[in-house]
């Protein structure tokens, strides 16, 4: 389990471009005109994580295998794109299939490529892409009201909590504020998610800079960080040029293309980090000889449901969970060592999962 990330931006904005970087692929047309990206493009990355090359030089595993992050490149938003302005009504239908939303904001200026408002001013585009999704959520939450109130006058128990949970909803876009403010109970949040709204996805501002100021961003994107924290929401700097340039370069140039540029890490690794946070996502790790091995889970997952990330049957027939801390693991120079140290685990099924945990689980077939 990997997670999905949908990139949304206003038309040449660079959102294609970095598509291309992030997954090292040409499939999107990055193109200085509204709407180059027809269809929405899908890439798959792995997610990059020095441990997981650690503890299989430890192990000797003759294979690495990381766990797996989907960008979804979306075509470009515009005003109006909730009443099907551009070709907005099948874009907005591809971001309720994402588990978050990378805004990418243009924050430098080229006379080379247009802006489609006219001006760079990436909060200002950020408002009109919440704006839109917005409109389009109170429009979806009506029409859905309206079709559940046969079944309210039922007495239909599921469909009196939907149309609470929309009521709820409806009433914080109505008042200027995205679905994600609404404050959810606990026992409500597996129904709140099935309501797919697009205003309550996580969002994490993409601040596309030109490449002098890739490192420490420049004042349009501290611009965005001021909006971002007021929201709770995140907010990455990356150069979609720099981006582009590292994903034709072999892994050695590439490190010391970054350091030319001031920059410890690509705006790959950047952006996932980003994500996993916004989402509360960790990684845990198999390890052995044949292979090395990262999965991906919520915090807080409890043992027996991050065995069924691997196989629904290591979930029903769990026993027990042999664990070993990654710093451990390593002290140790594998499990036999951290054992001899006192630091290797058995857990049950209460046992909550953290990151970096190295794994082996006992089942009953």
């Amino acid at each position: 389990m990997g997670f999905r990330m949908g990139i949304v931006g206003l038309p040449n904005v660079g959102k294609s471009t970095l598509f291309n970087a992030l997954t090292r692929t040409a499939a999107a047309q990055a193109a200085n005109f509204p709407f180059c990206t027809i269809e929405p493009n899908v890439g798959e990355v792995a997610v990059p994580d020095a441990r997981l090359d650690k503890l299989a030089e430890i192990a000797g595993s003759k294979q690495i295998i990381p766990t797996r992050m989907t960008f979804v490149d979306i075509a470009g938003l515009v005003r109006g794109a909730s009443k099907g302005e551009g070709l907005g009504n099948q874009f907005l239908a591809n971001i309720r299939e994402c588990d978050a939303i990378a805004h990418v904001l243009r924050c430098f200026e080229d006379d080379d490529i247009t802006h489609v408002e006219g001006k760079i001013d990436p909060v200002a585009d950020a408002e009109t892409i919440e704006t839109e999704l917005m409109l389009a959520d109170l429009e979806s939450i009506e029409r859905r009201r309206a079709n559940l109130a046969r079944k309210l006058k039922g007495g239909d128990k599921e469909s009196a909590d939907q149309d609470r949970l929309l009521a709820l909803a409806q009433k914080a876009l109505e008042a200027g504020q995205p679905a994600r403010t609404v404050q959810v109970a606990a026992d409500d949040l597996r129904a709140w998610r099935l309501l797919q709204l697009l205003t309550a996805k996580p969002v994490l501002y993409v601040c596309n800079v030109e490449e002098g100021s890739a490192a420490g961003g420049n004042g349009q994107s501290a611009r965005v960080a001021e909006m971002a924290a007021k929201q709770g929401a995140g907010t990455v700097v990356i150069s979609a040029r720099i981006e582009e340039e590292l994903a034709q370069l072999p892994p050695e140039d590439a490190t010391v293309f970054l350091e030319e540029m001031g920059l410890h890490e690509a705006g790959l690794d950047r952006l996932i980090r980003a994500g996993y946070e916004l989402l509360g996502l960790q990684t845990y790790f198999t390890v052995g000889p044949k292979e090395a091995r990262a999965w991906t889970i919520t915090k807080g997952t409890l043992a027996p449901q991050a065995a069924g990330v691997i196989h629904g049957d290591f979930e029903k027939g769990f026993i027990r969970a042999e664990t070993v801390a990654y710093d451990d693991y390593v002290a140790g120079k594998g499990e036999a060592g951290a054992k001899e140290a006192g630091k290797f685990r058995v857990e049950g099924k209460g046992y909550e999962v953290q990151d970096g945990d190295v794994l082996h689980f006992l089942f009953s077939g």
